[in-house]
């Protein structure tokens, strides 16, 4: 067996010794600092990723709610709309009506006025037909505008 020489044991520790100073000394702070910076890196994306999922999520809940009032103001003006344009239709039917009405009053005058024309035009043919008549029964002439007269009143008690 090979004997354990202490001597190098003792020089590797004393090497490792002064190679973990001289590392510590230069490199441990400034690998520690980019592990600090890249932790402090790693935490504040994370609250800002936490942050803007939050105003993600509020943004959300604004537009659901300003959607839900959009919906609801164009319900409103539907409904405004729909009650204006019956509104309108009945002011059509009501002046449809009103010219229906004012026609069938026109037009029952113009009857009115129509057969009191003609009922006179058939009293003055009658009136003109008994003279006629009179005139050729009794084969002299009368007084016509006594005759006339006569028959006059007679037809305005029989009503013709």
């Amino acid at each position: 067996m090979e004997s354990i020489n202490f001597l190098t044991i003792l020089a590797a520790i004393l090497n490792f010794i002064i190679l973990y100073a001289i590392l510590r000394h230069f490199f441990f702070d400034k690998v520690k600092k980019v592990v600090n910076d890249r932790q402090e890196s790693i935490e504040n994306k994370l609250l800002e990723a936490d942050e803007d999922a939050e105003k993600a999520r509020m943004m959300l809940l604004e537009n659901e709610r300003i959607l839900k009032s959009a919906k609801q103001e164009g319900k409103a003006i539907k409904e405004k709309e729909k009650k204006k344009a019956e509104k309108i239709y009945q002011e059509i039917v009501e002046d449809a009506n009103k010219e229906a009405h004012a026609i069938l009053e026109r037009s029952k005058v113009e009857i009115n006025r129509e057969k009191a024309k003609a009922e006179d035009e058939v009293k003055k043919q009658a009136v003109d037909l008994a003279l006629m008549l009179s005139a050729k029964a009794l084969e002299e002439s009368i007084d016509e505008e006594k005759h006339r007269k006569l028959i006059n009143d007679y037809i305005s008690k029989v009503g013709i």
